[in-house]
């Protein structure tokens, strides 16, 4: 039997091998966190170094006003009608016996798998008189209203449907019944699909070049490559994330503080589907002239250069190199980023706390930045501090981890739950030392999430033009790179090949999505 001394050894050994890995991995998530932060600092101190009279005249000029009421309208047109759209849309295929229901709600996902840019470049093609405001509403719609539908659809597969019929018993009306029951219980997924939105079209660049709209991402970009005028630039990006606060900002409130959770299973049974009736083929309409728009526009704009084009622009010597160096740096980059993202995910799930919250906080904050402004905060202290690392292939993995940082952080979160912190316990009590009880138990099982994560960030880094135009060593040419190249040479069949790879290496994933979307709701 073992002794009251051997006892307290042994649970010596178990509190110090929990302990120093916590230690360790603690610290690794505070590096993590600060180097997170990098870019809003560095924007911040560039405004101090040159002063508020030059700051000043920098940001409060014609030219960022003129981009600011672009940016609010963009932002303020663009959101309402994608929630109308995507909330019509998930009633419909969720709630509605709208035939072939499946199929629609498939196909309301799809259009992630399309690049914002390739949206623009389908439409501009097809329409070269489409610029202005009106048309970034439009294409900024139908590239981004999945982002909305996806966790609509989400929520109203999980509510439970006593509470409408409740509010059904008490003389309520079906619309009267949907606003007052249904709606109020989208608001999270509403608020959160909409700060997703906002947050894009805040950082998006190439859909807004191709449509002659002027953006302070397409400025900042712009300045950059004309002049390189550093502060001008970087002011620009201070406005650009002023208003991704006030975006954030946004959310939280109209979010509010109300318990969303109910107590107990709910209801056992699904909601039964409403019956439209005569409003068949009218409710039809909608999802066909979505698809339509969304996905039929640029599938057969990329068909109709491609058919244009012939086998000359198949030239597999140059594709193959893009592709190569685009998977290169999109593994590369989702691995770094996983790395990164780990010890924040274990201390989130195994020690929450105060500096756990401030630490995600972090991690979260970098996620909401637009790619432009960590690209050329990173460009601005590579050139003025650390001159050998400007455009190499570090900089740009460590722009691409700090970019794609909170996709990876979210899926091993999830995967590190479900790993009992039991086995880490029995593994250290056997003799092994801490990092290898961690990386024997909880690591191997968190790897399906680690895969997930990491498909997730492969997938933005492929579709991703911005941060890579500015960071990418010389010689580098992706997928977008290429796509961007021939697209700006108006040579529209050369660059179709490289756009329909693009998607056709986004529909698996997109596809995964959908499916994992239906299993959280238990289909």
């Amino acid at each position: 039997m073992q002794t009251a001394v051997d006892l307290e050894r042994s649970g010596q050994t178990v509190g110090r091998s929990r302990r120093k890995p916590m230690s360790w991995i603690a610290l690794a998530a505070i590096i993590v966190s600060l180097l997170s932060l990098l870019p809003l600092a560095f924007i911040i101190w560039i405004g101090v170094q040159i002063g508020w009279d030059t700051a000043s005249a920098l940001v409060f000029r014609p030219r960022v006003g003129e981009l600011l009421v672009n940016t609010v309208l963009l932002v303020a047109l663009t959101v309402p009608i994608a929630t109308v759209l995507s909330v019509t849309l998930a009633w419909l295929t969720e709630r509605s016996d709208l035939p072939g229901a499946g199929l629609w709600a498939w196909l309301s996902v799809a259009p992630l798998a399309i690049p914002a840019f390739v949206h623009s470049y389908a439409w501009i093609t097809m329409v070269p008189t489409l610029h202005g405001l009106w048309a970034g509403v439009l294409v900024s719609v139908l590239a981004y209203f999945p982002f909305l539908y996806l966790p609509l659809a989400a929520a109203l597969r999980r509510l439970d449907p006593a509470l409408e019929d409740a509010a059904a018993a008490l003389g309520l009306g079906p619309w009267r019944v949907f606003w007052r029951v249904v709606l109020p219980q989208l608001r999270l997924a509403i608020c959160g699909g909409a700060l997703l939105v906002g947050l894009h079209l805040l950082a998006e660049y190439g859909l807004y070049v191709f449509i002659r709209f002027d953006t302070f991402t397409t400025a900042i970009v712009d300045q950059f490559q004309s002049t390189f005028n550093g502060p001008a630039a970087n002011m620009l990006a201070g406005v650009l994330v002023t208003c991704c606060f006030v975006l954030l900002a946004l959310e939280v409130l109209v979010r509010g503080e109300e318990r969303y959770a109910r107590v107990g299973s709910g209801a056992a049974r699904r909601q039964q589907r409403t019956r439209l009736g005569r409003a068949t083929l009218p409710c039809l309409a909608l999802p066909a002239i979505a698809t339509l728009l969304a996905i039929g526009v640029p599938f057969v704009t990329i068909g109709r250069w491609l058919v244009a084009g012939g086998a000359d622009v198949w030239r597999l010597d140059e594709i193959g190199l893009a592709l190569g160096q685009t998977l290169f740096l999109a593994l590369a980059g989702a691995l770094l980023a996983t790395i990164a993202a780990m010890p924040m995910a274990w201390i989130s799930i195994r020690a929450p706390g105060p500096l756990q919250r401030l630490l995600e906080g972090c991690n979260y904050i970098v996620g909401s930045l637009p790619g432009v402004v960590i690209a050329l905060a990173l460009v601005t202290i590579t050139v003025r501090i650390a001159m050998p690392l400007y455009q190499t292939l570090f900089t740009i993995l460590v722009a691409y981890a700090l970019m794609f940082l909170p996709r990876a952080l979210i899926s091993l979160r999830a995967s590190i739950a479900q790993a009992p912190v039991e086995l880490e316990r029995a593994a250290a009590s056997l003799g092994r030392p801490p990092l290898k009880a961690l990386w024997s138990t909880t690591i191997r099982l968190s790897a399906p999430g680690a895969a997930a994560g990491m498909a997730l960030v492969a997938l933005g880094i492929m579709n991703e033009l911005t941060a890579t135009q500015m960071l990418a060593p010389n010689g580098t040419r992706t997928l977008a790179m290429a796509f961007w190249s021939y697209s700006g040479e108006i040579d529209y069949a050369s660059a179709a090949p490289y756009a329909f790879i693009m998607v056709a290496m986004s529909l698996p994933l997109t596809w995964l999505l959908y499916v994992q979307s239906k299993r959280m709701a238990g289909r």
